[in-house]
This record gives structure tokens, sequence and C-alpha cells, in this order.
């Protein structure tokens, strides 16, 4: 099937354009003529002609365009769209060359005769196992309009979640990356500089400007390596705690920190509970919402708890108490969730606590930012006047010399 722009003539007169899924010119005319449209005219998208074929359409997505595509998606199923020809509306809508393939591939795969999730499944890094899982119980249960626009929220928040988390790390790297080179300037230019100036009056030096010129011929000369050690201890780090056992004892460390730990803590389990509740709202047993809910988080720790949360609830245990007994996860989900069960609205308590956990990590992470900053100027001038008195003190001592 092709993709075609359309413009048409409706029975109440006006004029309307838009994208329709054919095999051919002639069979969209057709389709139109059963909307009760009279077509003016069709051609072949340029936006798909430019595009590629569907062949080899298993491309990563970046997460603006998975939800900007997913919620194109569930307006144009929920106003009653066939799902192929809402995928190919999709496809034909993508300004992005790879969101086009993407799309056309999996619209091919069901012209073919797969069911949609089975299309999805043929581009796996496209779509996550999670997106996929929602897809699957959302046609199961017939009600897959209703759980694509919860995909859509649900990617949405997700979105705004790491959005937040990013806003909450860029500032202090920058700040901490700003002073490291401001520093390192100072010891490596600035400092040899006027020590020179000293040397030449054979003058015996205080011990803080000693230690101070002692750092600065360090970096001189071993600066490259000391970058270089850096590099590859990051490299290595990053492959050892991909070790689970080794990124569980990591997790476990910030979990146990003060501040750190507590910001983690939330958003893990706001990860945890806003997952299993899009699954649980369509339609999916409490295992499957737990193995989905386990693919959404970064941490470990929750990772393995949620496992294990699992098995239990397989073999008889209700869901709040299998989670009480990890004793990882946040009070307030845990009652949350005891409520969820006891008034038969798992799903609702789910998203509520996921809600509350985002709005907490939000004030949480807002506060710390706001103590972090000052801590962190103080810090950087501390340094930079512990430089500058190094390079004073000898001026004071010539002059002291000077006016003796």
């Amino acid at each position: 099937m092709a993709v075609f722009d359309y413009q048409a003539i409706g029975t109440d007169g006006k004029k309307t354009r838009g994208v329709i899924t054919a095999d051919s010119a002639r069979a969209a005319r057709k389709e139109l003529r059963l909307r009760q449209l009279s077509p003016l005219s069709i051609a072949e998208s340029r936006k798909v002609r430019e595009g590629t074929s569907a062949t080899g359409h298993d491309q990563k997505l970046a997460g603006s365009d998975l939800v900007v595509a997913t919620r194109q998606l569930a307006l144009l199923v929920k106003a009653g769209t066939p799902v192929e020809e809402a995928i190919g509306s999709v496809a034909a809508e993508a300004e992005k060359p790879a969101t086009r393939k993407v799309f056309l591939g999996v619209r091919s795969s069901i012209t073919d005769g797969h069911s949609v999730p089975e299309a999805l499944n043929t581009a796996p890094k496209a779509f996550p196992p999670f997106y996929r899982a929602v897809v699957s119980a959302g046609q199961s249960s017939g009600r897959l309009d209703e759980v694509l626009e919860r995909l859509a929220v649900h990617l949405e928040k997700s979105r705004k979640m790491r959005n937040k988390i990013l806003s909450a790390l860029i500032y202090p790297i920058v700040l901490g990356v700003i002073a490291l080179i401001v520093v390192t300037l100072l010891m490596v230019f600035v400092v040899p500089a006027i020590v020179e100036q000293f040397d030449t009056l054979g003058q015996d030096l205080p011990w803080l400007t000693e230690a101070v010129i002692g750092v600065s011929n360090f970096l001189r000369q071993w600066g490259i390596v000391v970058l270089l050690l850096l590099i590859a201890g990051v490299w290595g780090l990053r492959r050892l705690f991909r070790q689970p056992n080794v990124a569980e004892a990591r997790d476990r460390f910030i979990l146990s920190l003060p501040i750190i730990g507590r910001l983690s803590r939330g958003v893990s389990a706001a990860a945890f509970a806003r997952t299993f509740a899009t699954l649980s709202a369509s339609g999916s047993p409490v295992p499957d919402c737990l193995s989905a809910a386990r693919g959404a988080m970064s941490n470990a720790v929750f990772r393995k708890a949620t496992l294990s949360v699992r098995r239990r609830v397989e073999e008889g245990t209700g869901l709040a108490r299998a989670m009480r007994a990890e004793r990882v996860f946040p009070p307030i989900l845990l009652h949350m969730v005891a409520s969820g069960e006891r008034g038969g609205d798992l799903a609702g308590m789910m998203e509520r606590a996921a809600d509350y956990l985002e709005d907490e990590f939000d004030n949480a992470s807002t506060v710390a930012l706001g103590l972090l900053e000052p801590i962190m100027i103080v810090i950087l001038a501390g340094i930079v006047a512990l430089i500058v008195l190094s390079i004073m003190l000898p001026i004071l001592q010539i002059n002291q010399l000077a006016i003796g």
C-alpha cells in the first residue's frame, strides 16, 4: 500500500485535505467516495516518497519523536480511523526519515496479515518492550484507542520526569566543570608566571605558596597523564557497573545517602507506579505489570526487588504484602497499593502514587539545587582565594622587608 495526499469536498460543501492509505490512486478515490467525500486531487505523499522504504525499519527513535507519534496515533484511532490507515498517516506526517521508515515498516507488516503487536515486534529498537506490551494488552481487551491514549500520557509524563532529572543534574555538572577549568588555568598558566618573579629574589616562600607551586608543577608535568587516567577510570567503572552484583552494590549505596538516596528512591518508585498503572488500566495481569515496571527502572536494587515481588505474587501473596517484604519501596506507595487492593482500584491508586512521588521529587530537587548552588560557589571561591593568598603572602613579605 501507498500513502496519498488528497483534497476533497465534503457533503457540507467545504474543502478538506488529508492523507489516506490505499493500493493505488484509484482505490484511494473509491475509499474517499465511501466516506462521502468528492476527491479533487490525489497524489502520492511527498513526505513518504522522500523517506526511505519500509525495509530495514528497525531504528531507534528519539523519545520526543515516539511521544508525538503515539499521541497522533491515539487521536486518529480514537476518531475511528482504521489502525493501518492511522499508522500510514503518522508516517506521512513525520518530519524525520527514521520515524517515517519505522511506521511504514509497521504498516507494511500489518498489510501482510500480522496483528498490531506482531508488527511492532518487528521493530524492537523503535518500540521498547513496555510499549509493545501495552499495545498487545489493548488489542486483546478490545480497547486499543483507550490504551493508546493512556500510553501517550504515560510517555509524556515519563519524558517530563526525565527532563526534570536532567535539569536537576545539568547545573551542578556545568558549574563543576567551569570551576575545574578555572582552577586548572590558574594553576597551569597564572601561578608559574608569578612564581618566576619570586625566583629572581631568592627569598624563602611561605608554606602555602610552596604547596600551590608544587601542585602547579605537578599539573604541568603530569596533567595529561592524570586526564588520561581519569578517562580510563571512567571507562573502566562503566564496564564494571555492568556487572549485576557491582551495579546492585552501587545503587544500594546511593539509596543509603541522605538526600541523593531519597531522590533516587522517589524516581524509581514513581517509574514503577506509573508503568504499573498504565499496564494495569489496559487490562494486563499483575505479573505482566510487574515485569514491565521492572524494565522501566534503572536502579538495580529496585529491579531485583520487583523480580522478587513478582515471584511472591505468582505464589499467591498479595501485592502490597509482597512489596512490603522487600523494604525498598516508599511507605506512601505501599499504603496506596494496599488501598487499591482493598478498593479494587489498583491502577487508579498507582496513578495517584506516581503523581505524588513525581511532585515530591520536583520539590525536593528544587530545594537541593537551592542548597547546592551556594555551596559550590563557596567551594569555588575558597579554592580561588587560597591561590590568590598563596601569591599575596610573598608580596607582603617583600613589602615588610622593604619597609624594615
